[in-house]
């Protein structure tokens, strides 16, 4: 089962079509327990680094999706999402990725 995190700042909607017309299991969560229960995870993305960080951050999913990933569950990241597995980010004021 894949969980696509909603952090308020991805298409999700069409992330959940494409994995349904794929005959994927998928899910949309936002709690930290979504990403527990699930066996992968897609970390999808529109807008700016800092600004998703920071909505990771305050929803608690960024320390999830670091936990989750160092355990071995795989993760895609989509577009903006791809970019905050960086270590860092240099859009607007710059700010730490998840680095995973």
């Amino acid at each position: 089962m894949i969980c696509i995190i909603d952090y308020s700042m991805g298409n999700l909607h069409s992330v959940k079509n494409a994995c349904d017309h794929l005959g994927l299991d998928a899910f949309i969560g936002s709690e930290t327990d979504d990403l527990k229960r699930a066996d992968s995870l897609i970390l999808p993305g529109v807008g700016a680094f800092p600004d998703a960080i920071e909505a990771l951050e305050s929803k608690g999913l960024a320390e999830a999706i670091i936990n989750e990933a160092r355990d071995g569950k795989p993760l895609l990241g989509i577009c903006l999402g791809m970019q905050l597995l960086f270590g860092y980010g240099n859009e607007k004021k710059g700010k730490k990725g998840l680095d995973s």
